[in-house]
């Protein structure tokens, strides 16, 4: 299968900008777009897709608890019917913005604390597949965990991910920060194409982990983003379709 890039962007918010999704476009292939409850706005949004409409870029929901203040980085607790009419919400506002830029729903990937409460909790796992089943979309997620599971078993195509500019713990755990330091391009981009050849990551610790993916993400809130995503496509262009 052929690799991708993904990017969560799009989340800037009113007068504020978040990350530099200009210089970050031309070096993926999918955007994860923020729906407005942890980020983005209407206009946001439209602008999002609108530029990834003129670079060539596929554009998915990338959904939230209702959790502006926090980023989408805190960790709520809500029923699978409250949640999947949350997720619901979120996919049909970005859906009417790729509606009129004539462009087709591509994936869901949940942000934050719902992709990580994805792992541990089957009724949020559940809630997420509920939306990606009614949209008929895949779903981005950790390969080997409770999320590649459930989706599994709901028949819902997953696409397995690795991520160039968060860390893991030693037993393979993504570490989802509040805040997203900078990492080093060039040893990013070494990591992301041993994961490609070798099928092995590097956690916190620098031991191995085992590691299966189809795309690298890349978040726009990471300092030096741009930069980041240029030099993990020129590293990774051996594995692109």
């Amino acid at each position: 299968m052929a690799v991708t890039i993904n990017c969560d962007m799009g989340e800037g918010f009113g007068l504020y900008r978040c990350g530099d999704d200009a210089g970050i476009m031309p070096y993926i292939h999918i955007a994860n777009v923020a729906c407005g409850f942890h980020a983005a706005d209407p206009s946001v949004m439209r602008a999002t897709v609108k530029l990834a409409a003129e670079h060539g870029v596929a554009v998915g929901a990338h959904p939230s608890f209702p959790d502006l203040q926090g980023f989408g980085r805190r960790e709520m607790t809500m029923g699978r019917d409250e949640l999947s009419a949350c997720i619901l919400y979120q996919i049909g506002a970005l859906k009417a913005f790729l509606d009129e830029a004539g462009m087709p729903l591509n994936h869901i990937k949940p942000h934050g604390a719902l992709y990580g409460a994805a792992i541990r909790n089957e009724d949020v796992a559940h809630a997420i597949a509920d939306a990606a089943e009614l949209f008929g979309v895949p779903l981005l997620g950790m390969a080997g965990t409770l999320q590649e599971t459930i989706y599994g078993q709901r028949k819902i195509p997953f696409i397995a991910e690795y991520y160039a500019d968060l860390d893991y713990d030693a037993d393979g755990k993504l570490i989802i920060t509040r805040q997203h330091h900078a990492m080093d391009s060039t040893e990013a981009a070494r990591r992301a194409v041993r994961v490609m050849s070798e099928g092995l990551a590097t956690n916190i610790d620098g031991g191995d982990l085992p590691m299966r993916a189809e795309t690298v993400c890349i978040h726009s809130d990471t300092p030096g983003a741009d930069h980041l995503a240029r030099a993990v496509n020129e590293a990774l262009r051996p594995w692109f379709g």
